[in-house]
């Protein structure tokens, strides 16, 4: 069954393009990576080689080095924009003694080997995909077997102070709906990856002026759903807006928006053998198991 569309891929390739010219990742993606790093140390295993998905615009690169420094690092990005970003941030000039890293190690989406990576870290990227439980496959895909998936996502809670403003002022939602994470879940089980653990934390942010709210959002992205208004907008239509916006100031002046994060961390199981399909156990493993038992007296 196809997927319910929500997020608008044409949208989204607008603004991963103009995020690709921005000066570095947004400092939300930046902090959340910060935030997400920290529960590496639950892996019993540290990974070998890992996919940093989005890897400019998630931000994690030093997030992740600081916790696992000898990990080989391969980037995987959406767009040819990002790919180039990503290629010129791994390049020296010829006169720089040695290298930062392998502009070849860079690959769009559709570019990863199966089973390439012991792990994928996937920073608030699921949100803004326009097909998320295809995404999730992907990522199972380039996972190794017994590799590990590390991602974070906005939440439902995220903005709701802004949906209340647009919808007090009679306007649609300002973004596409965001997954409640035990849906995610079980996303997560569909899609064959094993042992799911979510968690959330909700971060509410404050800033002096209704314009340093919006700047601060067109940083993050924009509406990318498919139930957005295409056309223009008006000078009238922004200043109620800001006019709204700023009704909404606390005591200190300051205007505060809530992000729901959401955590999530899975395996890749060895796959089960279908009902039905025949089992080979070598002879050697029948002797030593025969072996095991002798002298043992048979279960009731």
């Amino acid at each position: 069954m196809a997927e319910p569309a929500l997020v608008d891929p044409h949208a989204v390739a607008h603004v991963l393009d103009r995020l690709a010219r921005a000066d570095a990742a947004p400092w939300l993606h930046q902090e959340v990576a910060r935030r997400m790093a920290q529960r590496l140390p639950v892996i019993r295993q540290p990974p070998q080689r890992w996919l940093d998905w989005w890897g400019f615009v998630g931000g994690g690169e030093a997030a992740v080095k600081g916790v696992l420094p000898a990990a080989q690092r391969r980037v995987v990005e959406p767009t040819r924009a990002l790919l180039h970003r990503s290629q010129q941030a791994l390049r020296r000039p010829w006169w720089a003694l040695g290298r930062r890293g392998d502009p070849g190690s860079v690959m769009l989406e559709a570019e990863v080997p199966p089973a390439s990576a012991q792990m994928v870290w996937a920073n608030m990227v699921l949100h803004a995909s326009p097909q998320p439980v295809q995404l999730l496959a992907l990522w199972q895909a380039a996972l190794a077997v017994d590799g590990f998936l590390m991602f974070s996502t906005l939440g439902p809670d995220s903005l709701r102070e802004l949906r209340e403003v647009y919808a007090a002022c009679g306007w649609a939602a300002p973004h596409p709906p965001f997954t409640d994470m035990h849906d995610i879940g079980d996303q997560l089980v569909h899609g064959g990856f094993a042992d799911p653990v979510m968690d959330q934390e909700t971060l509410r942010l404050t800033w002096s002026s209704p314009q340093a709210l919006l700047d601060e959002l067109r940083t993050l992205g924009g509406h990318v759903g498919v139930a957005r208004q295409t056309g223009l907008r008006t000078p009238r239509w922004r200043q109620r807006l800001l006019s709204a916006l700023g009704e909404r100031a606390d005591a200190q002046g300051r205007i505060g928006l809530s992000f729901e994060i959401v955590y999530g961390h899975a395996f890749k199981a060895a796959p089960r053998p279908a009902a039905g399909a025949p089992v080979t156990v070598p002879l050697e493993q029948l002797r030593a198991s025969l072996a095991s038992r002798r002298g043992k007296p048979e279960a009731l």
